[in-house]
């Protein structure tokens, strides 16, 4: 799995977001034969869905690329990383701080190629967090600033949790603020997926990550 910092220039300087592995060392436990059942289970399900179609996933086929994005950019000083696990899931866990404007702590993962999700409805993602809300959100460009398209999602403390997110739920935003008068999200041209964590709550975190997939609504499907 490829993990990089992501330069932000500021008034002619370079902020260098710094990944600090060692916050990861502690992270949500899993017994490995659990996770591995359950997960086969639920991508058996998603492989009976018309037209899913696996995103994100930390085995060895994931060949895209995660960067690392935290409030730097503003000053900030909240700490944040991604790393795979022995059982096959991806943790994003860190410390968000509201110190000097900052505020939110972010993953975001660059597909080797778009994807056309353009006949789906919407993600799935199944993950174990810590009670916190998160938000998925989504890009169809290469950019790194400009308009993000962002939906929140719960999780509950220590429990695996499925979350189906249709795409009508995505707001474009650019930073924190809802836009207007912008065009539609490109489903033909999905470029980047991201996990954001900005809810104004200071303290640790941790997000246990099985997979992202979408999904499509049988009643829906043309």
């Amino acid at each position: 799995m490829i993990v990089r910092t992501v330069p932000i220039e500021k008034k002619g300087s370079i902020l260098n977001l710094v990944v600090l592995c060692l916050l990861l060392l502690t992270g949500p436990g899993t017994g490995a034969q659990d996770t591995t059942a359950v997960r086969e289970s639920t991508q058996k399900e998603i492989a009976t869905m018309p037209q899913a179609k696996h995103l994100v996933s930390f085995d060895d086929s994931d060949s895209g690329e995660w960067f690392v994005v935290n409030d730097g950019v503003m000053g900030g000083i909240s700490r944040s990383a991604i790393r795979a696990t022995e059982n096959g899931t991806g943790v994003f866990a860190g410390d968000l701080s509201l110190e000097n404007n900052g505020g939110f702590a972010s993953i975001r993962y660059l597909l080797n190629e778009s994807r056309d999700l353009s006949e789906a409805t919407g993600l799935l993602i199944r993950v174990r967090g810590d009670g916190r809300t998160y938000q998925l959100r989504l890009r169809d460009d290469d950019r790194f600033d400009g308009a993000a398209f962002r939906a929140s999602f719960e999780t509950r403390d220590a429990e695996w949790v499925e979350a189906r997110i249709p795409f009508d739920d995505f707001v474009p935003t650019f930073r924190g603020r809802t836009l207007t008068n912008v065009p539609p999200l490109d489903r033909e041209n999905i470029r980047q997926i991201g996990i954001m964590l900005a809810d104004k709550n200071a303290g640790p975190f941790s997000l246990e990550i099985d997979f992202i997939s979408s999904w499509t609504d049988s009643s829906h499907a043309h």
